[in-house]
């Protein structure tokens, strides 16, 4: 990464007491290896496709206008760690709403500790026996600053872990503990956890773990190899089959410089389908009247709060509803809440807008073998599409009662229109449905 060559950043302590707290509430996390996401009602995720480039300082704002002429779309910030190099000072919960308003998406990137193995300068590390304590309390760190940045909940936040000596059997089990830690600490946090490796040591060592029930298996890898070539399968080191549900970034092309709109930086290029940060954007209440915010995506459900006319409204992403006017389209808000977005001044008043995310609530699929999708919330329904291989993302939208699988009636609606049994997905629950997701309509 680019990191690799900057100056470094002044060293942020640990809280020692806190990391302890944190590492114990790993040890009795369940389901490994794909331990589930408890995402708060304010949360969301946000899926990035397409290309990306990562830079050491996060540009100005003019900058990213300018760059809109490139064919990159996702841009990559530094936003934590002890061995983060560059100074940040674009860095801002203001300059994240305004990077986000002009249509980047966002990959959040925390160089925290790094394997004792690791071939580089780095100065600060960790050995197999604080790996644990450091990627607990790295990734509490990491929920800290995100939030501070107004990155939310559902959001992936993605540790680095540079290229390392594989020959050392001991900090391989590091590297192993530390990713286990960062993921289940994050997954208590609602975050989702991804990791940047390079391919011939981080992805190589988690590929082959992948399955293993002592270490929590990451929601998305970021791999890096400078072929020139941004394909995210035919891997050498990680077959396809793992991380196959929008969960693969790869970098292909290293430090370059590239200009676009006139303005020149240094960057890495990178491939990107896998979840990215979740940012809310500002609307406006377009009715004559309050618009009620409720519990659920329709106007059966409890009304919690009342919003004036003309007042501005935190939109995370949407889903659908029952209707209200012209549209069927409802509004999630940062604070949980709901309301038709008929209401609100998003592009459109008749279906969803191209500028805001769908909201989803990803699990890992649990099943020993491939997870089949149908076209409906039941057995009965056809199967459809390519099965979810294990540990692959469900995209998760909403919820319905379907036919009995295992210990529940509970039916996953992903992103693409087809449905999974619950039970074979990682959530809070395999008997009944999981907050916060909505139900389907």
């Amino acid at each position: 990464m680019l990191g690799w060559t900057r100056s470094l950043g002044r060293a942020t302590a640990a809280a020692a007491a806190s990391a302890v707290l944190v590492a114990a509430s790993v040890t009795g996390a369940a389901a490994l290896p794909d331990s589930p996401v408890s995402y708060p009602s304010g949360a969301s995720s946000t899926l990035a496709p397409g290309l990306g480039f990562d830079t050491c300082t996060a540009p100005s704002i003019a900058a990213l206008q300018a760059w809109r002429a490139s064919p990159y779309r996702t841009v990559n910030i530094y936003f934590g760690g002890v061995n983060r190099g560059c100074a940040q000072p674009n860095l801002t919960a203001a300059w994240v709403r305004d990077a986000t308003a002009t249509g980047w998406r966002l990959l959040p990137t925390y160089f925290g500790r790094q394997p004792s193995c690791m071939l580089g300068s780095k100065p600060y590390r960790y050995t197999a026996a604080n790996a644990t304590t450091y990627g607990a309390s790295e990734a509490q760190d990491a929920v800290a600053k995100a939030r501070a940045l107004g990155l939310l909940p559902g959001s992936a936040l993605y540790a680095d872990v540079e290229h390392y000596d594989r020959t050392d059997a001991s900090c391989v089990t590091a590297v192993r503990r530390y990713v286990s830690a960062w993921t289940t600490t994050l997954h208590a946090s609602g975050y989702l956890a991804g990791v940047y490796v390079h391919q011939d040591s981080g992805l190589r060592d988690l590929s082959a773990s992948y399955g293993n029930a002592t270490w929590a298996r990451p929601d998305a890898v970021w791999m890096a190899r400078w072929d020139g070539s941004p394909s995210l399968t035919g891997w050498p080191t990680a077959p396809n089959a793992q991380w196959a549900g929008h969960q693969r970034l790869k970098q292909y092309r290293g430090d370059h410089n590239e200009t676009w709109g006139g303005v020149t930086l240094n960057i890495d290029s990178d491939s990107l389908d896998a979840p990215a940060a979740t940012v809310a954007r500002t609307y406006r209440v377009t009715s004559s009247t309050a618009l009620n915010a409720r519990t659920g995506p329709g106007s059966a459900y409890p009304v919690v709060r009342s919003h004036a006319p003309g007042s501005a409204l935190a939109v995370m992403c949407q889903g659908l509803g029952t209707r209200v006017g012209t549209s069927s389209v409802w509004n999630r808000l940062s604070n949980g809440t709901w309301v038709a977005d008929y209401y609100v001044s998003t592009p459109s008043s008749t279906t969803f807008s191209p500028t805001l995310q769908r909201c989803m609530y990803p699990g890992q699929v649990t099943s020993a073998t491939p997870l089949n999708a149908r076209t409906g919330p039941g057995t009965g329904y056809p199967v459809t599409g390519t099965a979810l291989p294990t540990g692959a993302l469900a995209w998760v939208m909403c919820q319905k009662a379907g036919t009995a699988v295992g210990t529940s009636t509970v039916w996953n609606r992903m992103l693409d229109g087809r449905w999974v049994a619950d039970y074979y997905v990682s959530n809070r629950s395999n008997t009944t449905y999981s907050a916060p997701i909505p139900r389907c309509p």
